[in-house]
């Protein structure tokens, strides 16, 4: 008996769905740094080479690097400092950190692989080398947790579906934004564990968490009071985080 063109479509988009949750399901391995099980397509060594291939381009995107020595020492050592105290120095990733001379953008970020970089807006508004360190700390947490990673498999997985759904029921559409839905939820979660190991990591390393705490209400002042509805956000609300931030704390002092 032979498919008709509906049916036939049906079947095919069936397939390429299965074939990418199978592909999804395969690929979940305990991360051995924070013990969560997850999901991951790339190697490390394809990490470390994905970040500092496109270090160069982020670095220029933001203005270049911040011309002063002094202040990239200065990160470079409190940078040093948490990994060199923490389980981040277990890891085979190379942290390098880096100071882009952006005026106007209150951001930090990791690649995958280590390379970390805190724009000059975000530096000039810190006023303790503990805040610089709860900005690094989080930042290191992302690189530890692999969360570009674990993204990029999400996203192949979201990718895989929304195509199976056009292919068999013209619903190529509502895949894609329940795809995108779950990855915002997922970037949520992201940032609640790397404040995690953010306040652990600063800890072990001698700094005083509650800076992470400060940072918190920097970010909350630099966005003005314009952030959009949390769900709506791949970050959550700093209120939210600072809850989860003084959980963590309770946790690691005793």
């Amino acid at each position: 008996m032979k498919l008709g063109g509906r049916a036939l479509k049906l079947f095919l988009g069936v397939a390429i769905v299965a074939f990418g949750v199978i592909r999804y399901c395969g690929s979940q391995e305990e991360n051995p740094y924070t013990g969560r099980t997850q999901a991951i397509s790339l190697s490390t060594e394809e990490e470390i080479a994905i970040g500092l291939q496109n270090a160069p381009i982020m670095a220029e995107q933001h203005g270049g690097l911040y011309p002063d020595q002094r202040l990239q020492d200065q990160i470079d050592a409190v940078g040093k400092k948490l990994v060199d105290n923490t389980i981040a120095q277990e890891t085979p990733y190379q942290y390098e950190f880096h100071l882009l001379s952006d005026p106007n953008t209150v951001n930090a970020f990791a690649l995958p692989g280590g390379q970390i970089f805190i724009t000059y807006a975000l530096y000039k508004r810190l006023s303790s080398e503990d805040q610089l360190a709860g900005i690094l700390g989080h930042e290191i947490g992302h690189v530890v947790g692999r969360h570009s990673a674990e993204r990029i498999a999400q996203s192949e997985l979201a990718n895989t579906v929304a195509t199976g759904a056009q292919v068999g029921a013209d619903a190529g559409m509502l895949a894609s934004q329940l795809g995108q839905t779950i990855l915002l939820k997922n970037g949520r979660g992201d940032e609640l564990e790397s404040d995690d190991l953010g306040v652990k990591f600063m800890i072990e390393a001698g700094y005083d968490p509650e800076a992470l705490i400060e940072v918190m209400q920097i970010l909350k002042e630099a966005s003005g009071g314009q952030r959009v509805p949390e769900f709506q956000s791949s970050h959550p609300d700093p209120d939210n985080r600072i809850d989860k931030i003084r959980a963590a704390m309770d946790k690691y002092r005793t």
